[in-house]
This record gives C-alpha cells, sequence and structure tokens, in this order.
C-alpha cells in the first residue's frame, strides 16, 4: 500500500539521516522533497500545507537543533506528524448488539469487507450476522451469501422483498445474535434517491456504526464522496478498502482531514482474513517502510490457535515433524491473511511482493500433501512407485513434483537436525513459533522449494 508515497518518502529519510545540523536551509530542502512525495499521492492542497507547517513548526524548536542526530530527529518528527493526521480518538463501538452500517459507492467492496467486519467481530467475541440490503443487485446478495457460507457466518436476505428497510427489520427480529452488519446498495455515483433510502434505513435499524467503505485507489473523488455522505447521514467511519493495489494512497490522508471522519478499518487482499483494525501508528510506520509489528502480532493472537502453534514449534526443533505437521504449519499462517497482506507488516519487506511464481508452489505444496493418505503424510519413506503415481495424479501435478517435494522435504528435516547443539541438546525453547515459521520459511526458500 502507499508504494509510490513511500518510496518517495523513504528516499526523503535516507537524505535525512546524513544531516548532522539542522538550519531553515535544509529544513526547506527536506520539506520540499516530502511535499512532492505527497503532491505525487494525490493528496490533497490543503492537507500537504497543513501537514507541512506542523513539521516546520515541530523542527525549528530548540530541542531538535540540541539532537544528537537531528536527521533521525527529523525522521521522529514527520513520523509523530503522520500519527498525528491520522489519530482517532473515536473508538469502534462495542455495544451488543451491535448494528453497523456499510455505505459507498458501487464496486468499492462493501460486500466483501461486510464479510470481513462480520468475521474480525467473531475474533472479538461476537455472533455476527450479515443482512443483504441491496434489493437492486442479486449478484450482490449471492456474493454475500457464499462468501458468509464459506466462513459459517449468519447471512439474512430476503429475495421477495424490494424495501432494505423491511428487510432489516425482519433480520433484527429474527436472528439471534449480537453484531448485524448491514451491506446497502451503492451507486456509480451519489443519487437522491440512494440518500433517502439510507436515512430510512438508519430511522430502522438506529446504528451505532456508519462505516463508508471506499477505494483507495478512487483519489480525491473520495474526498467529495466522503463529504457528501457525511453531510446527509453522519458517518461515524471509513473502511478503507484494496489497499494491496498500485495505489497512491492519498485518499486516506485526504479524507480524514477534509470530514474529521477517522479510518476505522483497512483491507489489504481479496481473502476474509485481509483485513486490519487501524492504526495511526501502524499506518505512520508502513508508509516510512517500518513494517506493522504490533498488528502483525494482534493478527497472530486473534486467528492462531496458540496451542497448536507451540506444539507444531516444539515438532520442528525436534526435527520431528511430518507432512501433516506441515500442512497445519501453512494453515496456521494463512490464517493470518494472505501473503501479500503479511509482508506489509514486516520491518524492511513492506515493498516487497510474493511472486505468483512462489504462490503457486505454496498452492501445489499443499495439494500434493493432500492427495497424501493419513499414513503417507506421517511417513514419507512408504511413498514410491505407485503411490508417488496416485498422489500426483490426485493433486494435478507431474510425479517429478511429487518427487522434488518430497526431496526438499528430506533436506529440510536434515538442516534442522543439524541446527541441534553437539551435546544434542534441542534448541533453545525460547524460540518462538514465530521465529520458528521464520526459520522453516528460509530453509525451503534455500532449497528453492
Amino acid at each position: 500500500m502507499f508504494e509510490k508515497l513511500s518510496e518517495k518518502l523513504q528516499s526523503s529519510m535516507r537524505t535525512l539521516r546524513g544531516l548532522n545540523h539542522i538550519s531553515e536551509r535544509n529544513i526547506k530542502d527536506a520539506l520540499a522533497e516530502v511535499r512532492d512525495a505527497l503532491l505525487d499521492a494525490d493528496v490533497s492542497f490543503d492537507v500537504i500545507k497543513s501537514f507541512l507547517e506542523t513539521i516546520r513548526e515541530k523542527s525549528m524548536g530548540e530541542k531538535v537543533f540540541k539532537s544528537i542526530a537531528p536527521g533521525q530527529q527529523l525522521i521522529k518528527i514527520i513520523n509523530d506528524s503522520i500519527i498525528e493526521l491520522f489519530s482517532n480518538t473515536q473508538k469502534f463501538s462495542e455495544e451488543k448488539p451491535l448494528r453497523v452500517f456499510m455505505v459507498g459507492l458501487h464496486g468499492s467492496g462493501k460486500t466483501t469487507s461486510t464479510v470481513k467486519l462480520a468475521y474480525h467481530l467473531r475474533n472479538k467475541g461476537y455472533h455476527p450476522a450479515v443482512i443483504a440490503c441491496d434489493v437492486y443487485r442479486p449478484a450482490a446478495i449471492d456474493q454475500l451469501e457464499q462468501l458468509a457460507r464459506s466462513e459459517d457466518i449468519t447471512a439474512y436476505s430476503d429475495r421477495n422483498e424490494k424495501k432494505p428497510a423491511a428487510i432489516a427489520r425482519d433480520a433484527l427480529e429474527k436472528i439471534n445474535g449480537d453484531a448485524f452488519i448491514f451491506d446497502t446498495a451503492g451507486r456509480l455515483q451519489i443519487a437522491e434517491d440512494l440518500i433517502d433510502e439510507l436515512k430510512v434505513l438508519k430511522k430502522v435499524v438506529q446504528p451505532q456504526e456508519i462505516l463508508l467503505v471506499v477505494d483507495s485507489a478512487l483519489g480525491q473523488e473520495a474526498v467529495s464522496v466522503a463529504k457528501a455522505f457525511h453531510d446527509a447521514i453522519k458517518l461515524t467511519g471509513i473502511f478503507l478498502t484494496k489497499l494491496d493495489g498500485d495505489t497512491r494512497g492519498g485518499a486516506a490522508l485526504s479524507m480524514k482531514y477534509a470530514t474529521g471522519v477517522p479510518i476505522q478499518f483497512i483491507g489489504t487482499g481479496e481473502h476474509v482474513t485481509d483485513m486490519d483494525a487501524f492504526r495511526a501508528e501502524g499506518m505512520a510506520q508502513r508508509i516510512l517502510g517500518m513494517g506493522d509489528v504490533v498488528s502483525l502480532v494482534e493478527r497472530a493472537k486473534e486467528r492462531v490457535d496458540k496451542e497448536k502453534a507451540d506444539r507444531l514449534a516444539k515438532r520442528f526443533r525436534k526435527a520431528e515433524f511430518d507432512f501433516e505437521d506441515y500442512l497445519s504449519h501453512i494453515e496456521q499462517i494463512e490464517k493470518m491473511g494472505s501473503m501479500t497482506s503479511l509482508m506489509q507488516l514486516l520491518p524492511g519487506a513492506s515493498n516487497q511482493t510474493i511472486s505468483p511464481r512462489e504462490l503457486s508452489q505454496i498452492e501445489q505444496t499443499k495439494a500434493i500433501i493432500r492427495a497424501m493418505t493419513l499414513q503417507e503424510r506421517h511417513k514419507p519413506s512408504i511413498i514410491a512407485g505407485s503411490r508417488k503415481l496416485r498422489i500426483a495424479k490426485g493433486s494435478g501435478v507431474q510425479p517429478k513434483d511429487v518427487n522434488h517435494l518430497l526431496k526438499q522435504f528430506e533436506m529440510v528435516k536434515k538442516s534442522m537436525k543439524r541446527m541441534k547443539t553437539p551435546q544434542g541438546q534441542k534448541m533453545p525453547q525460547k524460540m518462538s513459533g514465530a521465529n520458528t515459521v521464520q526459520q522453516i520459511a528460509k530453509l525451503f526458500d534455500r532449497n528453492e522449494m
């Protein structure tokens, strides 16, 4: 996300780190680079003007001049100013029952985001349900039901009813839950009939949260869209989508500044797991290429089975793992989100991507393992001849691909065994599941897995 903004700001940061003193001149030069980065990212002029003035005022303070590392201090000021720009004192409601509106333009990602939010709330202890209130697009109802079904989330719809308010009222009466998320209709542009419909729906449901779902690639048009919705129905937050795409990201900064409405959630991919609660500190760190380890840890805490992860880590440390363990290991990682979205959270890796070839290799590995019998997963040494042919056919690959996986797997096990100390002691117990994951990933990568 914010690739261009992040790249240009990081270039400015490299220049700033070399400063051994700060003067009006080099502050001016540094801010000119920041200004150009923000303009290129499609940030509105008013935001840029206010942002740069804040940095200038903070930079000219006496403490900065006396700093041991002035360049680093200026970088901190920029980081703090981004946090201040994105800061949000309005927490997302934790009431029960919770009622949430998802509103926005057609194509912004409302339906997918609706299910993502339901998944997120379920991890928070809610019993969510999604309600299809888009009566104009049958495909939207189908999509909502399909996505919800895939995650075992309750979905409510009524294809015979043409009044969204009636659907919403029936859902609240019939569904036994404590979080109701309403997927409303969108338009290619904001129309008066859409706003009137939302006002009626709001009166019936009385939602605690009204989230504007907006495509981060929309640019400055997103600001006018946010203003129009906010003026009409009083938004409580923004759900920024498609941050995994090639977007300049300026809309995110501009919307918050123009409306005062906080960004509450961000979507970082196509999977239901690819979303995070918005953190100003995390966003600043991502933009400056520092990753967002806190969000990564939060994902792990919410979505990973700690007991299973610890058990897997123990087996990996002892080099006693089998294919069943490795498949479980992959599935645990995937619960945290797509590989691309996870890369965004790692320090120093925010601008790196996972190639389609690497992603297809992971899918191929899972297919091969799933084509094995449980006995074969536990004891790979028995896989030979006809077994290899059956596994290859069952997973849609060539026998040579099965051979390659078996060889790489044995090489990894041998590598793990060599990681034990000369006295035969195992790797330190303080080695966490996350570190074990990293070690295994490196070993497979090293062997061109």
